[in-house]
C-alpha cells in the first residue's frame, strides 16, 4: 500500500494500543497456567496473532475476539507441533525454549527477515541440555527432546529475547536452573517486563550477580489481567508533540516496566532553547533499540548534531533499521550518517518531503509519518501496510488527528 501524507501538525486525542511486549508475555504465561485466565485490552496485530496460533498448536485453548482472550492453560502438551512465527522474533525466541520444556517435537516456520535472524545462543546452549536441533541456518527448522535443568550460559549482547524464553521455560523443569550471563545484558527493561509478567502468574525468579536463578517444579497460576498501553507506540505521538503537534495520549501506565517509557524523559530533557529550537542529544540506545527510528526523526529537527550509539542490533531487525531510517530521512532532505553502531544526525529547521520506502518495517513507516508533519511538501510512503505488525489502526488514528492520509495506487 502506498500512502501520501500532506504536511499537517496533529491535534486531538488517542488511546495508544496495548503493549505488544506485555501481551506476548501474558499470553504465554496464561497458556502455561493450570486453569483459566482472562486477558483484556489485547489487539489483533500480526505478531500477537502469531503467538496465539503457536500456543494453540502447543495445546492451549484460546478464545480470542480481537480485544479479549479467554485462555485455558495446557493440560497435555502436544507431542508434535508446527509453529508459524510469521515475522515475530519474540514468538520464535520465546517459544523455542518453551516447546523444549514441554517436550514437544516442534517445527518452526517464519517469513520475511525472521529466518535469517540469529538463534546462536539457543543453538549453542540447548543441546547441552538434551535438545536436538534440525537446523541448517534458516527456517523451517525442527527441535526434539525434553529440556533438562542446570546452568545455561547465555550472552546478553545479541537479544534479551533469549533470556525471556528461558525464563518462561525453566520454572517448568524438575530441577533448579541458573542463567549465567556471559556478557552485559542489553535491553534489560524487556527482561524486567518478563519478570513482572511471571510474577503476575505466580512464578518466582531470583536475580543474581551474573544472571537469574530459577527454582524448578514451579506452577503457573491463572490470572485475570489487562495489558497496559504501549510506550513504544506512544513514542511516535510524543515525538510529534515535541515537533509542534498537540496530541493527548491516553492508556499509559506511569509505573510501567517498559524501557521505552524513557521517551518521556528524553523529550523533557530536550527542552526548547531561547530561540524556540530543540537542543540536540547524545543517547546510548542499548536498552531502548525500538526508539531509534523515531529518535532519528526527532534529531533531524534539533538545533545541532545528535548522536545515537550502541544500537548495532538494529541491523538484524525486520530490516537494517540504521540503514533504513538514514536512507529515508536523507531522501527527504535530512542529514543522517551511519556509524558502526549508531547514527550521527545533523538537525534541520525543516525537511522537504518526497517518497520513501517502509522497508516492510512498522517502526520505519510510523517514524516517517511523524516526519511528514514537519515537511514542506507531501511525503509518500511505500509499503505503509507494514504497520499491521504492531499497530493495525495506526493510519486510522493518524487520520483522526487531522492528517490528510491519501491512499495511492501502487
Amino acid at each position: 500500500m502506498k500512502i501520501k501524507l500532506l504536511p499537517t501538525l496533529l491535534h486531538g486525542e488517542i488511546t495508544v494500543p496495548p503493549s505488544k511486549s506485555v501481551a506476548h508475555r501474558f499470553i504465554i504465561a496464561a497458556s502455561l497456567a493450570e486453569g483459566r485466565s482472562v486477558i483484556s485490552n489485547l489487539q489483533a496485530s500480526a505478531d500477537i496473532l502469531a503467538t496465539i496460533e503457536c500456543m494453540r498448536a502447543l495445546g492451549t485453548k484460546i478464545d480470542f475476539d480481537g480485544e479479549r482472550a479467554v485462555i485455558d492453560g495446557i493440560e497435555t502438551p502436544a507431542e508434535s507441533a508446527e509453529l508459524d512465527c510469521c515475522e515475530s522474533g519474540s514468538t520464535l525466541r520465546f517459544l523455542v525454549p518453551v516447546a523444549c520444556a514441554l517436550g514437544t517435537s516442534a517445527r518452526f516456520y517464519g517469513k520475511g527477515k525472521l529466518p535469517h535472524r540469529p538463534l546462536t545462543p539457543l543453538l549453542d546452549e540447548l543441546p547441552k541440555h538434551e535438545i536436538t536441533f534440525d537446523y541448517n541456518g534458516t527456517m523451517p527448522f525442527g527441535i526434539s527432546g525434553k529440556l533438562k535443568g542446570g546452568k545455561f550460559f547465555i550472552g546478553g549482547d545479541i537479544s534479551s529475547q533469549f533470556i525471556t524464553g528461558l525464563l518462561f521455560a525453566l520454572p517448568l523443569l524438575n530441577d533448579d536452573s541458573e542463567i549465567v550471563l556471559t556478557s552485559h545484558l542489553q535491553s534489560k527493561p524487556y527482561v524486567d517486563i518478563t519478570l513482572g509478567a511471571l510474577s503476575e502468574f505466580g512464578i518466582e525468579i531470583k536475580e543474581t550477580k551474573n544472571g537469574y536463578f530459577v527454582k524448578g517444579s514451579q506452577h503457573y497460576k491463572p490470572s485475570d489481567t489487562s495489558v497496559e498501553g504501549d510506550y513504544s507506540q506512544a513514542a511516535f505521538f510524543k515525538t510529534a508533540n515535541a515537533l509542534g503537534s498537540n496530541v493527548n495520549i491516553n492508556g499509559l501506565n506511569v509505573n510501567s516496566f517498559q524501557g521505552d517509557k524513557k521517551i518521556v524523559e528524553i523529550i523533557e530533557k530536550i527542552v526548547y532553547n531561547k530561540n524556540g529550537e530543540l537542543n540536540p542529544f547524545e543517547l546510548d540506545c542499548s536498552d531502548i533499540p525500538d526508539l531509534v527510528p523515531i529518535l532519528a526523526v526527532l534529531g533531524s529537527f534539533c538545533n545541532g548534531t545528535s548522536y545515537i550509539t550502541n544500537a548495532q542490533r538494529l541491523r538484524i531487525k525486520e530490516c537494517d533499521r540504521l540503514a533504513a531510517i538514514s536512507e529515508c530521512l536523507n531522501k527527504i532532505g535530512g542529514d543522517v550518517r551511519q556509524t558502526e553502531d549508531g547514527l550521527v544526525i545533523n538537525g534541520k529547521k525543516q525537511l522537504v518531503g518526497g517518497e520513501v520506502d517502509s522497508f516492510n518495517d512498522h517502526r520505519i513507516a510510523m517514524a516517517m509519518a511523524i516526519a511528514a508533519t514537519r515537511c514542506v511538501k507531501p511525503l509518500v510512503i511505500n509499503g505503509a501496510e507494514a504497520v499491521r505488525k504492531s499497530y493495525p489502526d495506526f493510519w486510522e488514528d493518524y487520520r483522526s488527528l487531522g492528517s490528510d492520509v491519501q491512499t495511492l495506487e501502487n
